[in-house]
């Protein structure tokens, strides 16, 4: 199993195979820590060191692709809980990614500036660490997206499973401007795609008893919130201003 016993050919069949990490792993493996060890331990290391390897990588991938707006958030590392009135426990059961599993939302909700967007990117990235596929976008982003994929012929159903298929989304600047008419038939869509599915998480400045007229106070609004709120945590970031504490420390 050391690099010597692997001749020209077994390293190009290892890499035609995709097995570049296992190469990898059996090349740096330490001969005189080796040497006395049997087979199986020695394939048992070399695999477990490829296998992190893998699993580094996949995880920088995912993270990569979720368009975090916070790609270091770090849900360890929350500031100022007790003053912004966060609950430890409740961020660690989020932690856990377990409210994926269990198809919940997750509702922040709080003044400018209370961190809800960073939070919403800590639940995000930890997903991905749980090998989890999520995506982070701003409402207004989101509308202009869907407006640029009513122009394409068959754009708007690809925007749809696009957006139906993440496990997690973070929707940021929830309702900020109020949707349009196809905007709120698209968000319809959207949701009853996700529901029971996905979970998303909503950043938002809005309580939720103003969520209704924001989205048209119609039938739409009525079919929306029916398919957001009955599973989900809600969670109020208060009024203490993160950015005005960061350019205080800096």
């Amino acid at each position: 199993m050391s690099a010597s016993l692997l001749d020209v050919e077994t390293k190009r069949k290892l890499r035609e195979m995709n097995a570049t990490d296992l190469l990898t792993a059996i090349d740096t493996q330490d001969p005189v820590v080796s040497a006395g060890m049997p087979f199986e331990d020695r394939f048992r290391l070399a695999v477990d060191e490829a296998y992190s390897s893998f699993t580094h990588s996949k995880v920088t991938g995912l993270i990569r692709r979720a368009g975090l707006r916070y790609p270091n958030a770090d849900l360890r590392r929350i500031d100022l809980l007790e003053e912004r009135g966060l609950d430890q426990s409740l961020l660690s059961h989020l932690g856990s990614c377990q409210f994926v599993t269990r198809q919940q939302n997750v509702v922040f909700q709080g003044f400018t500036g209370s961190g809800k967007s960073y939070l919403g990117c800590t639940l995000a990235k930890r997903a991905c660490e749980h090998r989890i596929r999520a995506h982070y976008i701003r409402m207004p982003d989101l509308e202009e997206a869907w407006t640029a994929a009513q122009e394409q012929t068959g754009g708007a159903g690809k925007f749809l499973r696009k957006y139906a298929a993440f496990t997690l989304l973070v929707i940021d600047e929830w309702l900020l401007d109020r949707p349009t008419e196809s905007m709120r038939g698209m968000l319809l869509e959207l949701m009853e795609r996700r529901y029971g599915e996905t979970s998303t998480v909503f950043c938002t400045q809005y309580q939720q008893k103003d969520w209704h007229q924001r989205l048209g106070a119609g039938v739409h609004a009525d079919a929306i919130m029916d398919r957001i709120v009955h599973n989900t945590i809600w969670i109020e970031t208060g009024t203490y201003n993160m950015r005005e504490h960061t350019a205080a420390q800096t």
